[in-house]
């Protein structure tokens, strides 16, 4: 049937006191060039009508909502053609219309508000046109994000939720299932356009990835259609996101059974996801376990049954007969006048999309509330007269009511109801048919982490579709070089880092006093190192000094205990009692140095280790004196020995152990030891040790120490082969060559050791120096007096000095 003309005509109408028009595709067409042709009926679209009239009535018959003023409706077919849709926007702004064939033109019927339309392609043409003249237009099923936009298309409002809230849904829900690799076909117009933009947006910020973006149309050639089936057949993903309607799906799926295109994932739009139509030319199972958003399942009491309440005559169609002449010779079925709906099968009585026809019902009584607030109406309305359209847009913007089924009506700034859907999941029924499941919600006015709810024990099938594994814990996310992000390797987190979740992007740096575990998923407390009592290094250590105060202890009570001997008084006692005790106070002082270090400790192990050691060195250099004096206090008129007699051996000493107290004393007061955590040396150990505070300090310390082990050293050299039969100077000779050697040797071990190590160099050499002391200078002496007392006398003594 050639539309073309000048004039349209509604398809349905009744006159009242306002018109409401409506737009509905009556017939499906196809478009060429300006021509366009009818090709079949399209049930749906009567269904919507319908949904019109059936509020309209309801309203009529109010006693509360616009008593005394009646509604009346002028409803236009479509035939889903773009220019069409405009033809008629056009007749139902002006009133450039015929009512009857060959009559002049009638006065203009300008009406209040157009329903419709059901297409976001047409929509957007409607209200780019009537826009200017503010006049109102409330679709139920167009879904484009960009008609929202208020600046471009104004006066445009709808009672179905806007595809931004749908992509970012659909988005949400492949994130919710894991599928970080999809591929996608969109409908090549403005509602597949504009839908996909905003998924691929909302997808991005999800970390999902598109393998691939196709689209399509009905008209596309044969070529572009392969090229699809090219696309799909040689990408890895395993998940469709469909922005397409049922129509477009119809006939790819035909395609798609020829191509052996099968075990896919569908995720679908409300535009497919609940059509029945869809799902029985579905025969080869190609949408099998297809998941995706429908609007929920609502119910308006009495509009099922208006609906199918038709007459026949109207609607022959319906029942596959017609009404003929008599002998007509056409075979047509004749219809009786006594077809009943409830024997047929098909779209009409589908009533599954009643969430459509709803959000027409609520579109009109959308209208009806802003009129009875607009026009005063209480008992009744004042006046019957239509109000402007800028007022009347304005307000009906702020309309909110309740429709008699308890559901909330109601638009945002951008003309949009509030975004609800229902996830449904496409299973096998009994007969092996399509059943649409309700398997989650989704709520945008819910908090972003509690929008999406979903019963994953309902779905059927839920495959994996990844361009890589997940990386574990312990790894990172490194992306393919020239590929999307959700193609990536995993890299193992260096030491010192860790990733406690799966898929993160990038390692976190443990805490300085933390280090990585060895599957790098954790932060673990770093093992302190510091030489202890407990270890088997501590305890040796430990028990050598325990053991060398005990021998000098051991020592100075056979010292004591033969006191009054030749060899013990021949040795200046008073010096050699000071010396063991100076040398028990090295050997214990050896101990400050293990265990965990405090300010305390830190302060004490090194002055005390310095102080004790110069007094050690400060006795045996007096006892080295003391055997050059005694030597020459044997030469005729010597008198030397008054010079260095026992005050001035103790006063010696006192001086030269002041003269390293001092240096301690200023090295503590300026910039004393303290405990300190080695971090750098290694890296998953934490080093606690002393840090010397002043460097300066502590080599003034060793290196007076030092210079009197030098000197004590080279006097006991030169006294070496001094005539005496017990000449100490020898023994002290070796104990100074035995010290100087330990702590020469000290130098670079002490710098090179790692962590504890450095601490157990230098208890070692204090150790052995001790010991070297301690032997050298007092062992031969403990030999005679236990084992050859017979030497110790006076007699024995004085034996080998030879007469002058």
């Amino acid at each position: 049937m050639d539309l073309q003309g000048e004039y349209v005509y509604p398809t349905l109408s009744k006159e009242g006191d306002i018109i409401i028009g409506g737009i509905f595709p009556f017939h499906n067409s196809w478009e060429i060039s300006e021509l366009v042709y009818l090709v079949n009926l399209d049930f749906r679209g009567f269904q919507y009508s319908q949904s019109l009239i059936f509020a309209t009535e309801e309203i009529n018959n109010s006693s509360s909502l616009l008593p005394g003023v009646s509604l009346g409706y002028k409803i236009y077919d479509t035939c889903r053609s773009t220019a069409m849709t405009v033809r008629t926007v056009m007749a139902l702004v002006n009133g450039n219309e015929k009512t009857v064939l060959d009559e002049p033109c009638t006065k203009p019927a300008q009406v209040q508000t157009i329903i419709g339309d059901t297409y976001s392609s047409p929509s957007m043409a409607i209200a780019s046109s009537i826009g200017p003249f503010r006049i109102p237009m409330i679709s139920h099923y167009a879904t484009c994000n960009c008609l929202s936009d208020k600046r471009k298309y104004p006066s445009f409002l709808r009672t179905i939720p806007s595809d931004y809230y749908q992509s970012r849904a659909l988005a949400e829900m492949v994130k919710h299932f894991g599928w970080t690799w999809v591929g996608a076909i969109r409908r090549d117009d403005d509602y597949g356009n504009s839908g996909m933009a905003t998924f691929t947006e909302a997808a991005e910020q999800l970390g999902i990835c598109l393998e691939y973006s196709l689209t399509f149309f009905k008209t596309y050639s044969q070529e572009k259609v392969l090229r699809i089936i090219q696309q799909i057949k040689s990408s890895t993903s395993r998940v469709i996101v469909g922005f397409l309607d049922d129509m477009d799906l119809g006939i790819l799926l035909r395609v798609f059974f020829e191509h052996n295109i099968t075990g896919y994932q569908w995720v679908g739009t409300e535009a497919w996801i609940f059509d029945p139509v869809l799902a029985a030319l579905d025969e080869h199972s190609i949408l099998q376990g297809a998941i995706g958003l429908a609007i929920p399942k609502t119910t308006v009491t009495g509009l099922q049954d208006f609906i199918l309440d038709i007459n026949p005559l109207k609607s022959a169609a319906l029942f596959g007969c017609k009404y003929t002449l008599p002998n007509d010779s056409d075979d047509t079925k004749v219809c009786t006048g006594e077809e009943k709906l409830s024997e047929i099968e098909n779209t009409f009585t589908d009533m599954s999309p009643m969430p459509i026809f709803s959000n027409v019902y609520k579109a009109v009584y959308a209208v009806a509330h802003t009129l009875h607030d607009l026009l005063g109406c209480t008992q009744t309305c004042p006046t019957k007269k239509q109000p402007d359209p800028f007022t009347f847009l304005e307000h009906l913007k702020r309309v909110h009511f309740k429709t008699k089924d308890g559901e909330e009506v109601y638009f945002d700034e951008n003309g949009d109801p509030p975004a609800k859907y229902d996830i449904i999941n496409w299973q096998k029924g009994e007969e092996n048919q399509h059943e649409f499941v309700t398997v989650g919600l989704y709520d945008s006015s819910f908090p972003a982490q509690n929008r999406l709810a979903v019963n994953m024990a309902s779905i059927v099938w839920v495959p994996v579709s990844v361009c890589s594994e997940s990386c574990p814990p312990g790894t990172r996310k490194a992306v393919q070089k020239g590929k999307p992000i959700c193609c990536f390797d995993c890299i193992p987190c260096a030491e010192g880092e860790i990733s406690n979740m799966t898929d993160s992007i990038q390692c976190e740096q443990c805490y300085q006093d933390y280090w990585s575990n060895h599957h790098r998923d954790e932060c673990v407390k770093k093992e302190i190192e510091f030489l202890s009592y407990e270890e088997t290094m501590g305890i040796l250590l430990t028990a050598v000094s325990i053991f060398g105060a005990f021998i000098t202890i051991t020592i100075a009570i056979i010292f004591f205990r033969y006191k009054n001997t030749p060899i013990v008084k021949a040795n200046n006692s008073e010096l050699s009692f000071l010396l063991l005790f100076s040398l028990a106070l090295c050997f214990l002082c050896s101990l400050t140095f293990i265990g965990q270090p405090s300010e305390w400790s830190c302060m004490l192990r090194h002055t005390a280790f310095g102080i004790t050691f110069v007094l050690c060195i400060s006795c045996v250099l007096g006892k080295t004196i003391v055997v050059l004096m005694a030597f020459r206090a044997t030469l005729p008129g010597s008198n030397v020995m008054k010079w260095f007699g026992p005050p001035q051996q103790r006063l010696s000493v006192l001086t030269f152990t002041l003269i390293q107290a001092l240096i301690c004393v200023l090295w503590l007061t300026t910039s004393p030891p303290f405990p300190f955590k080695n971090l750098n040396y290694y890296k998953e150990k934490i080093i606690l040790e002393c840090q010397l505070g002043s460097a300066v300090g502590f080599w003034a310390v060793l290196s007076y120490i030092g210079v009197l082990a030098l000197l004590c050293f080279i006097l006991a050299f030169l006294a070496r082969k001094l005539p005496d039969k017990f000449n100490e100077a020898k023994f002290i000779t070796f104990s100074m060559l035995i010290f100087c050697a330990v702590w020469i040797t000290f130098i670079p071990a002490y710098v090179s050791s790692p962590g504890k190590f450095t601490v157990a160099v230098e208890i070692f050499a204090i150790l052995a120096s001790s010991f070297g002391l301690l032997f050298c200078i007092f062992l031969p002496k403990c030999y005679v007096i236990i084992l050859k007392p017979e030497q110790n006398t006076k007699k024995q003594m004085m034996g080998k000095v030879p007469v002058k």
